[in-house]
């Protein structure tokens, strides 16, 4: 059994939710925000959890996000 898992859920207007697993590190990432806010909303009333904000780091990998061209980079 691997200890890292995706998930993800379409829209309806064709945009995406990702939910990404690994061991007990959890990244959810969309263009919609009320979708992330909900999916965070569901995931704590089922599970402890602490948002630690917008991604800086993950998995030992430094992140830089370019909004003006929606990119995040892992270094």
């Amino acid at each position: 059994m691997s200890d890292s898992c995706v998930y993800f859920r379409k829209l309806l207007d064709s945009l995406f939710v990702y939910l990404f697993l690994y061991v007990n590190d959890l990244l959810i990432s969309s263009k919609n925000i009320f979708e992330i806010n909900n999916l965070k909303n569901q995931l704590s009333g089922e599970l402890e959890m602490k948002d630690l904000g917008a991604i800086k780091n993950i998995l030992g990998m430094e992140t830089y996000r370019d909004r003006s061209v929606g990119k995040l980079y892992l270094s």
